[in-house]
């Protein structure tokens, strides 16, 4: 690990400030994510930039929704009684990543802004796209299991990890954001990006800018939804495939339908004309089935992660069941139901 400067800021002010214009500044509040980058060598962070004096935390009523402080962790996050009656669908994605020592610590900014758990990224001795633009993607053709099938580039392959940030995607939050040109409102869609040409950079953040809440808008989803997460063992392992699911019923027409994906592509993953196809459908089998198939028609596997695009299929129809029957996936007892 190299030798870094260390500043605890009291203001956002300062915090931007500390940040400036150094390109190896980090800012850190929980660590359990830049910690371990820092252990192998992949972020060298010149100076930390200790933001948890920030006035950053608390989760507060705004404009009929809840805004979420950056530095709200996981575990108050998932288990504060408004976001389990009213967004419970983020409640149970926060209860499905991590431990609770993990999630004890982990802040929601932190969350929001982890970078992709893909071996080689992590390993300082392989070449890496990510780590290195241009050096090279050696997922592609290599061991590639938990990669992506979506939105993936020539340039990189890698996935999103966060259980978090896939609810977030279909509650279709709002990241709060400010930075030495002003504060500025980011649509969740729009806060992370796809590989492209350049993958080192994951998200739409400008340099200096640093998040400042997370808002939730008015619409819940409070009984129809379920957080369906498959992996290869039962806790504290990533996704292979996720889903997220709200629904909007009229007795068993559905109204609105709210879906996104985990674990397939470089950010939690939508596709709005499937859930424009199940507006107005039955809350079927058939119906949801016909929705799996428009999404996964454009998957693109690589060599070694093709059976993604069945389990993605399965698991979409399998989590649109679960929210239409009200009986969302119990994350105590991850058996699937």
């Amino acid at each position: 690990m190299n030798r870094f400067d260390y500043v605890r800021p009291t203001t956002v002010a300062e915090a931007i400030q500390a940040l400036g214009s150094d390109a190896s500044a980090r800012f850190i509040a929980g660590g359990t994510n830049l910690v371990d980058l820092m252990k192998y060598n992949v972020e060298k962070p010149g100076r930390l930039i200790d933001i948890t004096r920030l006035p950053l935390g608390g989760i507060a009523e705004h404009e009929g929704g809840l805004r979420i402080g950056t530095l709200v962790s996981n575990a108050d996050l998932a288990y504060d009684a408004r976001i389990q009656t009213r967004y419970p669908l983020l409640s149970s994605a926060l209860l499905a990543g991590a431990s609770a020592q993990l999630r004890n610590a982990a802040s929601t900014g932190g969350n929001l802004n982890q970078r992709t758990r893909c071996y080689y990224f992590y390993d300082e001795g392989t070449p890496c796209n990510k780590r290195e633009p241009g050096s090279g993607c050696p997922a592609i053709g290599g061991v590639n299991r938990i990669h992506a099938i979506f939105g993936a580039s020539e340039a990189c392959i890698a996935t999103n990890p966060s259980d978090m940030c896939v609810a977030l995607a279909a509650l279709e939050a709002t990241v709060q954001v400010t930075g030495p040109d002003g504060d500025r409102a980011i649509a969740f869609a729009d806060y992370h990006r796809l590989p492209g040409d350049d993958p080192s950079k994951d998200n739409s953040l400008k340099p200096g800018e640093i998040v400042l809440s997370v808002d939730l808008p008015a619409r819940d989803y409070g009984q129809h939804h379920t957080y369906l997460k498959l992996r290869d063992r039962l806790s504290y392992a990533f996704a292979l495939v996720s889903v997220a699911a709200a629904l909007e019923l009229d007795g068993r027409t559905i109204k609105t339908a709210r879906l996104a994906l985990g674990g397939v592509a470089h950010k939690p993953w939508r596709n709005v004309e499937a859930e424009a196809l199940l507006q107005g459908k039955p809350a079927t089998r058939e119906s949801f089935q016909a929705a799996a198939d428009l999404i996964v028609a454009e998957a693109k596997p690589q060599s070694e992660n093709g059976f993604k695009i069945e389990l993605a299929r399965r698991a979409i129809v399998r989590g649109l069941e679960q929210a239409a029957a009200g009986t969302p996936q119990n994350q105590s007892d991850k058996r699937i139901q």
